[in-house]
């Protein structure tokens, strides 16, 4: 049997595409994605492995992989299995979970699987609805989108009170660090990483030192100094463009962050 696998996005639902797949011999080796993942097997088991578990993944189940996590995904067994997918970008979720009564920033998707029977076969059945819907939307499809969407995020904790967050999601997480390499050279404000996880100023130092263990500020700099040994390493600059590129203030202020972190001056490099 020749493996299928098709996608189509849903012009009525920017943001969302739905993938369909019937597999024997293809598999997905460990790999990532950068937008979320729901994920249906109809017939046959696929296996998991993710955050150090490996699960068997078979009708009644429902997989959930968030922006970033690690897994892959294999046939168990002789038999092909069939496999449905709801990939939605983070803000299609996050405007939905905003709906809910969460607020963006507060969504923390995990990496997991749910048994639920019934929640899989009525994720199905709008899976298939949205197929057949040839990109528009009817209010029982949108509803029902809604509503199942709704449950799922509930059963997950994806949407979670302000108050009850502990520490940065992944996606939050992804987005200080995307946020950090692409103005490195620039004096980055406590208040624009703020603003890029959608928080206050004072719960982002919280959350931040919470899921990393050290003060943005310390994080940064070392950040900073990580890629200074890079480019020393390649001999793209001298020590001052090194430093003037990489936001220092000064080549001294340079030289004493390098020593102290690494027990040379930048020269020994």
């Amino acid at each position: 049997m020749k493996d299928l696998v098709q996608y189509q996005r849903v012009a009525a639902v920017p943001g969302l595409v739905l993938g369909s797949a019937r597999l024997s011999k293809f598999s997905f080796d460990r790999h990532f994605h950068i937008d979320y993942h729901i994920g249906l097997v109809t017939d046959g088991v696929q296996r998991q492995t993710f955050r150090g578990k490996s699960v068997l993944l078979g009708p009644g189940c429902i997989s959930l992989m968030p922006p970033g996590e690690i897994h892959d995904g294999i046939n168990e067994g002789d038999d092909a299995y069939t496999l449905r997918t709801f990939r939605l970008s983070y803000d299609l979720l996050a405007s939905i979970a905003d709906e809910f009564g969460g607020r963006r920033g507060d969504l923390e998707l995990g990496g997991t699987m749910l048994e639920d029977p019934v929640l899989a076969a009525q994720l199905l059945r709008l899976h298939d609805a949205m197929a057949a819907s040839n990109g528009s939307m009817n209010l029982s499809v949108e509803s029902q989108w809604l509503t199942l969407l709704q449950i799922l995020l509930a059963q997950s904790r994806a949407v979670l009170p302000q108050e009850d967050m502990r520490a940065l999601s992944p996606m939050q997480w992804q987005r200080v660090r995307d946020y950090c390499f692409a103005h490195l050279g620039e004096k980055i404000r406590l208040e624009e990483l703020a603003a890029v996880c959608g928080v206050g100023r004072f719960h982002f130092l919280r959350l931040f030192k919470q899921t990393v263990g050290m003060t943005p500020h310390a994080w940064l700099v070392r950040l900073r100094l990580e890629q200074a040994c890079s480019q020393l390493a390649r001999s793209v600059g001298t020590i001052a463009e090194v430093a003037q590129g990489l936001g220092f203030y000064d080549q001294s202020h340079f030289n004493r962050a390098f020593r102290q972190a690494f027990g040379v001056a930048p020269s020994n490099y």
